[in-house]
């Protein structure tokens, strides 16, 4: 009977564990998205958004093969993310703070494109772990064990969250993490194999890993920076006015 085969189970299994594994940057992003909402606002937003990612993340599977193999949709989907994680830091990390400008919708919004774009690559490992099963339960099992994986990418969300009120250095490493993601999806663009071949031969993924990494933080810095300044200097203003 095909469903007590070790084949099923043993591809089960391994669409578990590839998730597990692969359930960290969504909780990165979740969490950062979120900790500028107000409190009650910061648990709808883990549990839409990491419902929605687990959704797109079932249908990128069954097309992320074909979609890897176009020119330039790595470049694009680099580029949203180096923008997202300089968004992100850019908020600012103040203890505390909760951003009026962020809404429910614009934090939900924000976790869905960063998901479509880190799912691209991640995919390809769960679509290969399916491959596995008995033919007529491969789709099923997909949806089942990254259905699985909602749970654990509200946990480590709401954990990261809390984490990160008291370490705020996580919230950088947060930001550089896809910005590493973003530059090593630059690096291995169809459209750029000549080119990476010719000029950087070796190590590519991890030279735009690093480059994606420092370009986030730097950048995003430099907008909190600008941001909290502002803020400073309009706060006279206001004082003055009552």
């Amino acid at each position: 009977m095909e469903l007590m085969s070790g084949a099923l189970w043993g591809a089960f299994g391994a669409i578990v564990v590839a998730n597990i594994l692969l359930s960290g940057d969504n909780a990165v992003v979740i969490a950062m998205a979120a900790r500028s909402l107000p409190p009650a606002q910061q648990k709808q937003a883990v549990f839409w958004g990491s419902a929605a990612a687990i959704l797109l993340r079932i249908v990128l599977t069954i097309v992320a093969v074909n979609l890897l193999q176009l020119p330039y949709l790595k470049l694009v989907g680099a580029l949203l993310l180096l923008w997202i994680g300089i968004q992100l830091l850019g908020e600012g990390d103040e203890e505390g703070v909760v951003n009026p400008e962020r809404t429910l919708m614009a934090a939900i919004r924000t976790i869905l494109v960063a998901d479509v774009v880190m799912s691209l690559d991640n995919v390809i490992a769960v679509a290969g772990a399916a491959d596995r099963a008995p033919e007529g339960y491969r789709l099923s099992l997909l949806i089942v064990g990254l259905a699985m994986s909602i749970p654990l990418i509200i946990f480590g969300s709401t954990l990261l969250m809390k984490v990160m009120e008291r370490l705020r250095i996580l919230i950088a490493l947060g930001a550089a993490l896809l910005g590493w993601i973003a530059g090593q999806m630059f690096a291995t663009d169809p459209a750029l194999d000549g080119w990476m071949d010719a000029n950087v031969p070796e190590h590519a993924e991890l030279i735009f890993g690093i480059v994606g990494a420092v370009a986030v933080v730097v950048v995003g810095r430099w907008l909190q920076h600008r941001r909290s300044g502002r803020e400073q200097a309009l706060e006279p203003r206001h004082n003055s006015s009552r």
